[in-house]
């Protein structure tokens, strides 16, 4: 797939913003746990608060495939902020696909800027993969609903302005499910501490708390029993975004890889001499390579609203998670004992890379979604 001038100009935008304001803070921002909202402003003025917003409310208007060019660049950089990024997207197109005018107009202009933040609010600690299963309850009280749950694994939490929460307003199941717009300072919402974790420690993960939250009826997102359907819309946008992120962090390790096997030498060589190493070399280029291409196509499918695009992105998704994570991994071996320090930045995006494997939906998950539609086609 050939890119136009103007994809090729905005993933070098995004690569150099990723050098510039990421790479050179990136260890230092995972070993003390900061959320560098500065930073993340400093790329909404690029842009990138609303990439797939109309341009009436602030938004760039760009496509799917225009999307993954970007995530892949900025997570060169840093894969932990180049989530979040794409995590509050993900909050500001649902709001855009299934708000209402004055919901759509009272919050996307501020998401633009991330001046209003977001997060979403779907996993609990007894449903994650299972999402039809979560237990948050909203009940109705006049023009009010009433929301008590908690929420898991949250991103951006306690920072965050905005947060789209998935509750339970009818029976069991995917229908009983609806979507509501949660302002942070409403009262009876409140958040757990900061999650020790084994990577992203460059963004905030906490559980949401609400217990007896009061929101107006206008905060419910494409009425009741809708809420199964906003959930689901965004996946497929965010589940190519991650992989790209994944790809991003592979490229990053590579390259460290390959600078340091150029510079370093044993038994009176260059590394970067051995054939070996040059075949391990050659072997993580491919992976990169090949996901790389899957994951333009799927991201084009969606961008052509292509029948066969969840299936495509369920695809890219599994294949580049892993082999970002492989690639990362390898790149660590290639350094030796030096790949095991803070300092070369390496071992970080191993930890970076490793939850991308797990959220947007398991790589076990994935693997349902293809097979369900492959047997679904031979039947």
């Amino acid at each position: 797939m050939r890119l136009t001038d103007e994809q090729r100009a905005l993933r070098e935008t995004a690569a150099d913003f990723a050098a510039e304001h990421l790479a050179p803070h990136a260890v230092e921002w995972d070993q003390a746990k900061h959320f560098p909202v500065d930073v993340l402003r400093k790329a909404a003025e690029l842009g990138l608060g609303g990439l797939y917003l109309p341009e009436e409310v602030g938004g760039s208007e760009l496509g799917r495939l225009d999307g993954v060019l970007v995530f892949e660049a900025l997570a060169t950089g840093c894969p932990s902020i180049a989530a979040y990024v794409s995590i509050h997207n993900m909050v500001a197109t649902m709001i855009d696909r299934f708000g209402t005018d004055d919901q759509r107009h009272r919050y996307l202009p501020r998401m633009s800027t991330m001046d209003a933040m977001g997060s979403y609010c779907l996993t609990e600690p007894d449903a994650g993969s299972d999402a039809a299963a979560l237990s948050t309850r909203a009940r109705r009280d006049g023009d009010e609903y009433v929301l008590d749950g908690v929420k898991q694994f949250i991103s951006g939490a306690g920072t965050s302005d905005v947060y789209v929460v998935l509750a339970r307003t009818g029976g069991p199941g995917a229908r009983g499910i609806s979507a509501f717009i949660v302002d942070r300072d409403t009262p009876g919402v409140s958040f757990g501490p900061n999650e020790a974790k084994m990577g992203w420690n460059a963004q905030p993960t906490r559980q949401v708390l609400f217990e007896g939250a009061r929101v107006p009826a206008s905060a419910i997102l494409g009425g009741e029993g809708v809420g199964f359907a906003v959930a689901m819309s965004a996946l497929d946008g965010g589940r190519l975004n991650i992989a790209a992120c994944s790809l991003g962090g592979g490229e990053a390790a590579l390259g460290k890889a390959v600078r340091h096997l150029t510079e370093r030498s044993a038994f009176g060589a260059k590394l970067v001499e051995a054939q070996a190493l040059r075949f391990r070399l050659a072997d993580m280029r491919t992976g990169l390579e090949a996901a790389r291409t899957l994951l333009w196509r799927a991201a084009d499918a969606l961008d052509q609203g292509d029948d066969n695009a969840t299936q495509l992105s369920a695809m890219a998704k599994r294949l580049c998670t892993d082999t970002g994570f492989d690639v990362a991994n390898d790149a660590l071996q290639l350094h030796g004992g030096y790949g095991y320090l803070t300092e070369y930045g390496i071992e970080k995006i191993v930890r970076d890379l490793r939850v991308h494997q797990i959220l947007e939906g398991t790589n076990e998950i994935m693997r349902v979604i293809i097979s369900r539609r492959m047997l679904r086609e031979a039947s």
